[in-house]
């Protein structure tokens, strides 16, 4: 014991290591030296008094139990060293987990769209105040190409947004294609006060319902209707363009609500007011005009 004392403190010297490591360094070495040899050893002995397949699973069995005692005897001579280095790792791990949290929650996301497609390329959506449709969905992120608001019907601004796919858990996102479609969309048209009231709304009718993009949709609806009851109770009563009343001040509100394509809201806007325009230049529909 002397002896090992002093090798240790002579290498010690010599490779300016400090002794406790020499100590660990010399025993290791030991150890490893004893159990090689005892593997050795063991093997002889299970060839001399075992044959065949006994001898076999003699000699993996005695392997086994040698590795196992080894790795334990390691275990209590890096004791001290392995707690510090779980200690270490455990940080590490806490460190990178709250510098990757986002990485991490966008690919997690990503996978969640991939398979359960709350919406895909091509389908219309909003977020908050952006609407758009989507360009791309890759890995941690999505594109939208932006389409104007409400007020302009729709149209693209040709500016592309990027999102990180963990928009999806932390603000509503609105799929207007997912389910059905088509979207209800309202015009409001003004007329005189004095008017031929359900004159006015005959000639809007016939204008809206002379519209193909307009008067396919109502059966096309009913038949998507139909198919989702079969899981979900969903009640509509009414798909076909109606026309509801209002009285402002000195004028009538006449508000046309009708199914259409969310993509062709601008187009069927244009031509209705188009037709519109060209009733009241034949004196069919009195517009409100203020003075």
């Amino acid at each position: 014991m002397r002896l090992y004392k002093d090798i240790c403190n002579t290498l010690a010297k010599v490779t300016t290591l400090e002794e406790k490591y020499i100590v660990l360094l010399l025993t290791s070495l030991i150890v490893i030296i004893v159990f090689r040899i005892l593997k050795a050893l063991g093997k002889k002995i299970i060839q001399k008094v075992t044959t065949g397949r006994k001898e076999f699973v003699s000699n993996q069995t005695y392997q086994v139990i040698l590795n196992t005692l080894e790795i334990l005897v390691f275990i209590l001579l890096f004791d001290d060293y392995i707690k510090g280095l779980i200690t270490l790792i455990s940080v590490i791990s806490a460190a990178m987990t709250i510098a990757l949290r986002d990485f991490i929650l966008n690919f997690f996301c990503g996978i969640y769209i991939k398979f359960k497609k709350p919406f895909k390329v091509e389908d219309r959506i909003q977020i908050e105040d952006i609407k758009g449709d989507v360009m791309s969905i890759s890995t941690f992120s999505f594109e939208i190409l932006e389409v104007s608001n409400k007020e302009d019907n729709g149209q693209s601004t040709g500016i592309v947004i990027h999102y990180p796919n963990s928009t999806i858990v932390s603000k509503p996102v609105k799929n207007i294609n997912k389910g059905f479609k088509y979207i209800w969309n309202e015009m409001t048209i003004k007329v005189c006060l004095d008017c031929d009231l359900a004159n006015n709304k005959k000639e809007i009718y016939k204008i809206v319902n002379g519209l193909d993009t307009v008067k396919s949709i109502p059966k096309k609806m009913k038949n998507l209707i139909n198919d989702v009851n079969t899981t979900n109770r969903i009640y509509f009563n009414k798909f076909e363009p109606i026309i509801y009343t209002r009285i402002v001040d000195d004028h009538i509100e006449l508000i046309l609500r009708y199914l259409m394509h969310p993509k062709k809201a601008r187009y069927i806007e244009s031509v209705i007011w188009n037709k519109i325009y060209l009733a009241y230049k034949d004196e069919k529909i009195n517009l409100y005009v203020k003075d």
